[in-house]
């Protein structure tokens, strides 16, 4: 039988453990190529270049059996151009993304690059995931999400997806505590509340630092935070529709609308 075709992307970057450890992992499960970008692009969200040209090369011994390509453009950048370029005229079954070094719970899905690889992936009708591991660092511990990982990935190939909808999966960190399980939950309505610092360059001259913290008042469970709190994976369905359907009716009932 011919082995799935996978295609892996990231914004951690090329040269990143995540994306590694995940390559490695789906080639246990068929014929992987990874098109990811070829600097740090976190933080990137959805966008896309259109004010610069790409450039794309090979990236050789990335791993056995293993086709990597860097790219100088975004996340979407990349799953646009594995698709429609370097993959051109062959069926794609799985997009997957990450590694993530850090969390993306709850808010941080809107600015992720990893999730709207992920996105991307699903606009065009390709079932996909994004991976993320709850701990920030160059030389994190991945091994105690690794067989979690597997498992949905293969899942998902079996199945398929809903169309238009990616998996948001957020593995805690690894700890004493063995992993619980996996739960199905709803995206933790909370907000990142910033704070900037300013500093000064050897000119005198200010440029500020942005930081900030999770400000989570969500008291109505089955979040993602919730479960990994409780040392659960938490998988979050998210989707590219971002009409309130709901609100249709309300803006028609106020006459903004026939």
């Amino acid at each position: 039988m011919q082995k799935p075709l996978i295609l892996i992307s990231n914004d951690d970057s090329i040269a990143s453990k995540g994306i590694k450890t995940l390559a490695a992992i789906m080639s246990q499960l068929g014929e992987v190529v990874v098109v990811a970008p070829d600097s740090h692009q976190s933080g990137m969200g959805h966008a896309i270049t259109l004010d610069r040209p790409l450039r794309v090369s090979e990236v050789h011994n990335f791993l056995p059996d293993v086709k990597a390509y860097k790219c100088s453009g975004t996340p979407a950048d990349c799953v646009k151009f594995g698709k429609h370029y370097i993959l051109k005229g062959r069926k794609i079954d799985l997009v997957v993304s990450g590694i993530n070094h850090g969390s993306n719970s709850s808010i941080a899905v809107i600015y992720s690059g990893t999730m709207s690889a992920a996105i991307e992936a699903a606009i065009e009708g390709i079932p996909a995931i994004g991976f993320s591991l709850c701990e920030f660092g160059a030389d994190i511990e991945f091994s105690h999400g690794e067989p979690y990982i597997k498992q949905i990935a293969q899942t998902i190939l079996q199945n398929g997806l809903p169309h238009g909808v990616a998996l948001n999966v957020n593995i805690p960190a690894k700890s004493e505590e063995a992993i619980k399980g996996i739960k199905i939950c709803r995206q933790t309505d909370a907000l990142f509340r910033e704070t900037f610092e300013e500093r000064k360059d050897p000119y005198g001259r200010a440029y500020y630092w942005m930081d900030g913290y999770l400000q989570n008042d969500d008291k109505g469970g089955n979040t993602d935070e919730d479960a990994l709190k409780e040392n659960y994976i938490a998988i979050v369905p998210v989707q590219f529709d971002l009409t309130d359907y709901k609100a249709i009716d309300i803006l028609k009932s106020i006459k903004l609308g026939e």
